[in-house]
């Protein structure tokens, strides 16, 4: 059974920095992409980022380039999302997630996540 479970979301002010873990278990596939979706009140699931188990090829949504980085490591099985630069627009529930197959269109991964964890919430204060 695969597992995802989130740390380290809360409160900070605009232009501060968060670090978001992800631990991961029960993973019975060879290929897939790991990482993070997030969603606000009323606003569709957008893909944050994500990074591939087989040759750690790396995606970032438009908004978050340059402000966000997602690294892993396997030995501990966790996904870390480094936040720097917050804006009160990244305010959301972030979940871990894992795609199979990740289909980009454009520049943007649309692809459904067949695991989630729970979810942890990040807010960004103006």
């Amino acid at each position: 059974e695969v597992q995802l479970v989130e740390s380290g979301g809360g409160l900070v002010q605009a232009g501060g920095s968060l670090r978001l873990s992800c631990a991961a278990s029960g993973f019975t596939f060879d290929d897939y992409v790991i990482g993070w979706f997030r969603q606000a009140p009323g606003k569709e699931r957008e893909a944050v980022s994500y990074i591939s188990s087989s040759d750690g090829s790396t995606y970032y949504a438009d908004s978050v380039k340059g402000r966000f980085t997602i690294s892993s490591d396997n030995a501990k099985n966790t996904v870390y999302l480094q936040m720097n630069s917050l804006k009160p627009e990244d305010t959301a529930v972030y979940y871990c997630a894992v795609i199979l197959v990740p289909v980009i269109v454009g520049t943007t991964l649309i692809s459904e996540p067949d695991y989630r964890g729970q979810g942890t919430q990040v807010t960004v204060s103006s």
